[in-house]
């Protein structure tokens, strides 16, 4: 028996797949017009062609019937019908099945309103990250408590090799488990990205204890823990880091840590902020 939930998907699925063949033509998918058409738009046998598939089973599908689907098969009518990406995942949710991850463009170059955000973070630290959690961009506080210069930095690898981290002992052991684990959920996303094999390939070499929590295979989501270090100038400084998305960069993601409450943290942010801008040049 079909739930109410899955009959209105199959109906906005209908919907859904109407509207889209019909805002296309013969011409804009390389078909030559034969004959006077009742309709605008695609026929329905004409985008059945196009994806490969039955014509009988096409409309099924667009009639919002139960059949079976697979990603394969939505990927061909996706690109039949010139879907957008956020099109392409909708068509993905209303058939049922889990959107593929949403790729981004590698490489691509941080954008000033993501620094301007960074910055706007004040005299908090404020990191951009990739997918496999490699460091993008960072606010000036941030390079003051974590000690990042002109180099290449991960957050997972930092996490296990940074001294700063490590020297607040119970803090530090009372996450790795549950930071290797969200690592290995993020990583099930991109199971063909050779970055993140390399970034376990590189960390297991230098760090027995990511190694054995690795090789757990325990799966989790990010948590909004307590996020310790050690300064060498401030002192113990502890944080409360929350993780966001950026919206038109899905594999972006912005780490935002605030003074934990009940600690000295802001005071020797100010403190460190204050020797930063009344060092000489």
């Amino acid at each position: 028996m079909t739930s109410r939930s899955a009959q209105r998907r199959h109906e906005q699925l209908r919907d859904f797949l109407r509207i889209r063949r019909a805002r296309l033509t013969p011409g804009d998918v390389g078909i030559l017009p034969a004959g006077r058409r009742r309709t605008p738009g695609l026929r329905r046998e004409e985008v059945a062609m196009l994806a490969g598939v039955g014509v009988s089973w096409y409309t099924w599908l667009e009639q919002g019937r139960d059949i079976t689907v697979s990603a394969d098969v939505l990927d061909a009518i996706a690109r039949a019908l010139r879907l957008s990406e956020p099109e392409r995942v909708h068509l993905y949710l209303l058939a049922g099945l889990n959107p593929p991850p949403t790729d981004g463009v590698p490489g691509a170059e941080v954008t000033p309103e993501v620094r301007h955000l960074l910055d706007a973070w004040g005299q908090r630290p404020a990191v951009l990250r990739d997918r496999c959690w490699n460091v993008l961009a960072f606010n000036d506080t941030a390079q003051t408590v974590f000690g990042f210069d002109g180099t290449a930095h991960n957050c997972l690898i930092t996490f296990f090799t940074n001294p700063r981290y490590r020297a607040v002992h119970d803090v530090w052991v009372s996450a790795a488990s549950a930071v290797v684990a969200a690592y290995r959920a993020d990583a099930a996303h991109f199971p063909d990205d050779p970055e993140f094999r390399k970034v376990v390939n590189d960390l297991s070499v230098v760090s027995p204890e990511f190694a054995e929590l690795w090789d757990r295979h325990e799966v989790g989501v990010p948590i909004q823990a307590v996020n310790a270090l050690r300064h060498p100038e401030a002192g113990d400084l502890f944080f409360d880091a929350t993780t966001l998305t950026v919206a038109d960069h899905p594999d972006w993601h912005l780490v935002l840590y605030n003074p934990r409450p009940g600690t000295e943290t802001g005071d020797r942010l100010e403190w460190l902020q204050h020797n930063r801008l009344a060092a000489p040049a």
